[in-house]
């Protein structure tokens, strides 16, 4: 990734969610981005839940996008319809 390229989240990557759930805690979310979602007049974010939520492992979980609080970076894999194209810089308009 070039010095000024801007982040992007690929799908099948590996990412650690936290967001808001209640005053006291947040939601932490772990698994595979599968993409993005329109939920209501928000973007959200689709993760396939991994291992580690027990008997929900496998589920989907949509996340608004003004909940997120912090994304960790896991695992990644290489986007195959970007590859090549590290001089454009990502932009999202909303």
């Amino acid at each position: 990734m070039k010095d000024n390229a801007q982040f992007q989240m690929t799908v099948g990557s590996k990412y650690k969610i936290r967001s808001l759930e209640s005053r006291d805690k947040p939601l932490i979310t772990q698994g595979i981005f599968k993409g993005y979602a329109a939920f209501g007049h928000e973007d959200a974010l689709v993760m396939e839940l991994d291992d580690s939520h027990g008997e929900d492992a496998g589920k989907t979980r949509v996340l608004p996008g003004h909940m997120i609080l912090a994304i960790d970076v896991l695992s990644t894999v290489v986007d195959k319809v970007s590859k090549g194209k590290e001089d454009e810089t990502a932009t999202y308009f909303g």
